[in-house]
């Protein structure tokens, strides 16, 4: 099994009570602890820009300003995000975004890529919130752009959402060129959510990467659904690698887990959010898959990694104030399921 990490940007309210000067420092650190630890493949980000689970003042840093400024500051580990949403850029502009980041991290770039759901912020940010048919048939015009613009450097389309003459990607991605392993799209795409009809249809087409369900029960079911989404389209079902992401809050005994968890909750409060509405996001935390103690946590990972989700991909609410939670991960965890 594979493992990445997300990096704290604020979205999940995890940089509450860290003031804004000092919020970069933090997330360059985390970002280079991973970069020097082996155990972890890649780090990641998510497309957001109002905060959850309720849209406040709190700091919420773009994904792809961070991509860059990763990329310079990073040698190793892989950069992508979970997952950019398609119609907040155009996808002209979203793939040279993404070649020019490819170019500077020298070929580490992953694109996450989704049609968006986060109803808020996209009134708020003057996009309107078209139906959720409209938001992947997006979805599906941008990613054949992406494939076209790094792939061969340019991209034409005559599209309903999208119309593209000749747009140029010069450089193309550092990834499909002189790397291999992505010679597919160029850069490495995965494509996020598990809608049965289209996400998991255009996940057949153009992935090299799924990310859905992480329970066991839904991650088998959203499978079955993407093999036979790959048998009608002629796609070799094993060549798609299946992801999913994991809140991880790790203890070395119950006691410790439920610490943990209370400290998330004072972390909600001092975000302003009710002791109801705190209680809540614990309340869900507590029943996720990555919530226990190592041997827990193992063999819940052993059992979705029987079912084919070789790459995890995992967010620690802590990491920003206190990494023993990651510690004990790459102590107990990670090498029990790595390589």
């Amino acid at each position: 099994m594979r493992f990445g990490m997300f990096v704290p940007q604020g979205w999940r309210m995890d940089l509450v009570g860290i003031a804004p000067e000092q919020q970069w420092g933090v997330m360059l650190d985390l970002a280079q602890r991973l970069d020097a630890e082996e155990a972890w493949e890649s780090l990641w980000v998510y497309d957001h820009v109002h905060t959850v689970p309720d849209p406040s003042s709190e700091a919420c840093h773009e994904a792809w300003t961070l991509m860059a400024a990763f990329a310079a500051t990073t040698g190793r580990v892989r950069l992508g995000q979970m997952c950019t949403c398609m119609s907040y850029r155009q996808p002209t502009y979203l793939a040279k975004v993404a070649a020019t980041t490819d170019v500077i991290s020298g070929g580490r770039v992953e694109m996450g890529i989704g049609a968006g759901w986060y109803e808020h912020e996209w009134r708020a940010y003057g996009y309107g919130f078209p139906r959720a048919g409209e938001r992947l048939a997006r979805l599906r015009e941008g990613v054949e752009v992406f494939r076209q613009m790094w792939t061969t450097g340019s991209a034409t389309l005559d599209g309903e959402h999208y119309q593209v003459d000749g747009a140029m990607c010069w450089p193309r991605p550092l990834q499909g060129t002189a790397f291999e392993g992505s010679e597919r799209n160029g850069i490495p795409m995965w494509i996020a959510g598990g809608g049965e009809r289209k996400t998991l249809r255009i996940a057949a087409e153009y992935a090299d990467y799924t990310n859905f369900d992480g329970a066991p029960e839904g991650f088998e079911h959203k499978s079955e659904v993407l093999r036979g989404h790959c048998e009608d389209v002629g796609r070799d079902y094993g060549s798609i690698v299946r992801s999913a992401n994991y809140n991880v809050v790790i203890g070395r005994d119950e006691a410790e887990v439920e610490e943990r968890l209370a400290g998330i909750k004072d972390r909600f409060r001092q975000a302003g959010l009710s002791e109801d509405r705190a209680e809540g996001q614990v309340r869900s935390l507590r029943t996720q898959p990555a919530v226990g103690t190592p041997e827990q946590v193992v063999e819940t990972l052993r059992r979705l990694e029987g079912l084919g989700m070789t790459y995890a991909i995992t967010y620690f609410a802590e990491a920003a104030y206190d990494t023993s939670g990651i510690e004990l991960f790459e102590d107990e965890v990670i090498p029990e399921l790595a390589g």
